[in-house]
């Protein structure tokens, strides 16, 4: 997270999120700039055990794009310290095939300081 932000931690990482995944969608999009874009090129994000690291992330794009309707991001709570952040959400999506899904997530993220996410620590929960 960039120091000099004038933004609170919770609408940073509510923006990372909905750029992100705004980004992530857009068909017109090729999936590894996406991630690049938002990434650095070494992240790693564990995912309720799960290790994803940059080619992981872009294979994911794909059923996300086909899957994934609606979504907001509600942030509950967020601290940040110089570059890390954790924060406490609430994803709200629309899948295809399933309709509604609330989960709740709990991160623990590095960011650097132009604003990308270099390693992730995160827990779900369907809500």
């Amino acid at each position: 997270m960039d120091p000099a932000s004038p933004r609170s931690p919770e609408r940073f990482i509510a923006d990372f999120f909905t750029e992100f995944t705004a980004a992530a969608l857009d068909v017109d999009n090729d999936p590894a700039e996406v991630v690049d874009r938002f990434h650095t090129p070494d992240v790693v994000q564990i995912a309720d055990g799960i290790r994803l690291d940059r080619d992981r992330l872009i294979a994911h794009l794909r059923p996300v794009r086909k899957n994934l309707r609606d979504y907001r991001f509600e942030v509950h709570e967020a601290i940040a310290d110089g570059d890390r952040i954790a924060a406490r959400m609430t994803i709200h999506a629309t899948m295809r095939k399933t309709g509604p899904l609330t989960t709740e997530l709990f991160l623990f993220g590095e960011f650097t300081p132009d604003g990308r996410l270099r390693r992730a620590e995160q827990l779900t929960r369907t809500v």
